[in-house]
C-alpha cells in the first residue's frame, strides 16, 4: 500500500505541477529534483536501517552537516587528486565514527537512542559552527560536476542508489542477515533464543546509518557548493519521514528500501514544485508534516494502537505492584 500510495501522489502532484509551468518537465528542473533526491535517500536508507530495530538516529542531519563542513576546507578547488581521495575517506570516517559512537551510548550504556543521538547531535552541531561560524570554503568544480554527472536528466547516481535499495531489499527479505534484522526488530528476546546477536545487529544498523549519512552529504555538498553549519538541520526529520512514507514502522521489523527511496522522490517533489505554483516553502514543511502524521495513522494504527494498550498495561501494572506494597 505505501508504495502504490506513493506512486499514485507522485503522478498526481507532478502533473499538476506540468500542468502549471513547462519549465517543471524541463531538463535542469528534473535533473535538479533528482540530485536532491539522491541526497535524502541516501541518509533516509541508513535511518531505515535503525527503524528496522525499532530506534531512532537524529544526529545523521549534523553527521551530513560536519561532512560538507569538513569537505570546505579539504576538498576545494584545485585540490589534488589524492587530496580528495584522502577526503572523501575522512568524510566517509566521521560518518563510522559518529555510528560507533551512538551505537556505544545505546547499546553499553544503554541510553534510549533518541536520547543518546540527541546528545551527538549537539556535539556534532557544536563542532560545526566552530569550524564555519559563517558560510565559506568553496567545493572543487570538478568534484561536484562529477557527483552531478547524468544521461540526459538522469543522474548517475540516482540509477546507483535505485539499484542499492534493490539489492538492499533483496538482503532483507532474503539472506539470513535481513532476516535477522527483522526479527530483533520485532522481538529481540525471541530473536535471541533463536541465535540472534541483538546487541551487534544494533551496531551495525548505527554505524551503517552513519556511514549513509556521509554519503549523502557528498551531494549535499554538490548542491550547496561551500561550508554551511546549517546546511543539514532537517535531513534528522525528513529522513523519517521518508521511511515512514515508504512504509517503515515506528516499532521495528518493517520497511523497504525501494520504499525509502520513492518516499524521499516524494518529499524532493514537494518542495520542488512549490516555485511552479506559487506557494512558498513554508507550506512545504507543512505538506512533509501532515503527511507523515497521515501515513503514520494509515499505515502504522494498530501499531500504534498496541504499543498504546502495552504502555497502559505497564502503567496499571506497576500501580498494582505498587498497592501491594506494605506501608512503613
Amino acid at each position: 500500500m505505501p508504495l502504490a500510495l506513493m506512486s499514485v501522489l507522485l503522478v498526481a502532484v507532478g502533473a499538476y505541477a506540468a500542468s502549471r509551468s513547462s519549465a517543471f518537465l524541463s531538463e535542469f528542473n528534473l535533473n535538479g529534483l533528482l540530485i536532491a533526491t539522491v541526497a535524502l535517500a541516501l541518509v533516509a536508507m541508513g535511518q531505515l536501517n535503525v527503524l528496522l530495530l525499532g530506534d531512532f538516529d537524529i544526529s545523521v542531519g549534523q553527521i551530513m552537516t560536519l561532512c560538507v563542513v569538513a569537505a570546505s576546507f579539504i576538498m576545494t578547488a584545485g585540490s589534488a587528486w589524492y587530496v580528495m581521495l584522502a577526503g572523501s575517506l575522512a568524510l566517509v570516517g566521521i560518518g563510522v565514527a559518529v555510528g560507533l559512537v551512538n551505537s556505544s551510548l545505546v547499546q553499553a550504556i544503554k541510553l534510549p537512542s533518541i536520547i543518546a543521538t540527541l546528545a551527538t547531535l549537539s556535539v556534532l552541531q557544536g563542532i560545526s559552527l566552530a569550524l564555519r561560524p559563517i558560510p565559506g570554503g568553496f567545493l572543487g568544480a570538478d568534484l561536484v560536476g562529477t557527483l552531478r554527472s547524468s544521461v540526459g536528466f538522469m543522474p548517475i547516481a540516482f540509477i546507483a542508489v535505485v539499484v542499492l535499495a534493490v539489492l538492499w531489499d533483496v538482503w532483507l527479505y532474503r539472506q539470513p542477515g535481513g532476516l535477522t534484522t527483522r526479527a530483533v526488530g520485532l522481538d529481540a528476546d525471541s530473536a535471541r533464543r533463536l541465535g540472534a546477536k541483538p546487541g551487534l545487529t544494533r551496531v551495525r544498523a548505527f554505524i551503517l546509518s552513519g556511514l549513509m549519512a556521509s554519503l549523502g552529504a557528498f551531494f549535499l555538498a554538490a548542491q550547496v557548493g561551500v561550508g554551511d553549519a546549517r546546511v543539514g538541520a532537517g535531513f534528522a526529520l525528513t529522513s523519517i519521514a521518508a521511511a515512514v512514507l515508504g512504509g517503515a514502522s515506528l516499532r521495528g521489523g518493517r520497511g523497504s528500501f525501494i520504499g525509502v527511496v520513492v518516499g524521499a522522490l516524494f518529499l524532493s517533489l514537494i518542495l520542488n514544485v512549490l516555485p511552479f505554483i506559487g506557494w512558498s516553502a513554508a507550506y512545504g514543511q507543512i505538506s512533509i508534516g501532515a503527511l507523515t502524521l497521515l501515513a503514520l495513522v494509515l499505515y502504522q494504527g494498530p501499531d500504534l494502537w498496541a504499543r498504546l494498550r502495552s504502555s497502559l498495561a505497564d502503567l496499571r501494572r506497576s500501580d498494582a505492584e505498587e498497592a501491594r506494597v506494605p506501608l512503613r
